[in-house]
C-alpha cells in the first residue's frame, strides 16, 4: 500500500525541505565570514552549479571558471540571501545562470573584436620581452603574497597544483588525503585568493 507520503523525484516534500534548511544555515554561517560553512555549501551543490554552467556553456573548463565565481559571490554576498525570495538552491543556481550568460556574451565579444585583429597581424617572435618578464615576476609576487594568508591546507593543495604542476590525483597521494578534499581545497583557494587578489585576480588567474 502507499506510505500516504508525498515525493518529489524519489524524495519525500520533508526530506528536500530539510536540505533547502540546511543550505540556508550554511548559507547564513557563510555570511558569519565561516570559510568552513563555504566549504560544506560547495560540497553539497557544486554538482548542479557546475552542471548547469557547463549546460549553458558547453565548455568544462569555461563552466568550473563560472562555478568558482559564483562560489567567490556568496562568501562576499552571502549576507543579502533573503531566503522570503527564494530557497537557497534557486538563488544560487541563479547566480550561476547570470554568470554563465555574462560569459557567454563576453565571449562573442571578444571572438568578435578579435578577429579582424587576427587577420591583420604579422608572425612575430615568441620569445617574451622584457617588460614581460618584468610582469610575469610581479604577478607572481602578488600572487605569493595572497597565498601566504590561505589557510595552511588550502595553499600547499594550490602549490602543488600550480607551482609543482601536479593533477588533483597526484596531489591526494601526496598529502595521503582523499580526492574529493584535495579538489575541495583547491577550489576554497582559488575562491579566497580571488577574494584576495580583488579586481587583479582575474588577470593574473
Amino acid at each position: 500500500m502507499p506510505s500516504g507520503k508525498k515525493t518529489v523525484a524519489g524524495h519525500s516534500l520533508a526530506a528536500l525541505q530539510t536540505r533547502q534548511d540546511d543550505l540556508g544555515v550554511l548559507i547564513e554561517r557563510t555570511a558569519d565570514g565561516e570559510d568552513t560553512a563555504l566549504a560544506a555549501l560547495y560540497d553539497a551543490t557544486c554538482a548542479m552549479v557546475n552542471g548547469l554552467a557547463l549546460r549553458i556553456l558547453g565548455d568544462r573548463s569555461v563552466a568550473e571558471e563560472v562555478t568558482a565565481d559564483v562560489y567567490l559571490q556568496v562568501w562576499r554576498q552571502a549576507a543579502r540571501y533573503d531566503a522570503g525570495r527564494g530557497a537557497p538552491l534557486t538563488w544560487l543556481l541563479t547566480l550561476t545562470r547570470s554568470r554563465a550568460i555574462d560569459q557567454l556574451r563576453a565571449g562573442a565579444g571578444r571572438r568578435a573584436s578579435a578577429a579582424p585583429m587576427r587577420a591583420a597581424l604579422h608572425v612575430a617572435s615568441e620569445a617574451p620581452g622584457p617588460e614581460e618578464h618584468s610582469t610575469v615576476r610581479q604577478r607572481r609576487r602578488v600572487v605569493r603574497r595572497a597565498l601566504t594568508r590561505l589557510p595552511s591546507d588550502q595553499r600547499r593543495a594550490l602549490e602543488l597544483a600550480y607551482f609543482e604542476g601536479l593533477s588533483h590525483s597526484e596531489i591526494a597521494a601526496t598529502l595521503g588525503e582523499p580526492l574529493g578534499t584535495v579538489k575541495t581545497r583547491v577550489r576554497l583557494g582559488m575562491i579566497r585568493l580571488r577574494d584576495s587578489l580583488g579586481a587583479a585576480g582575474k588577470d593574473l588567474l
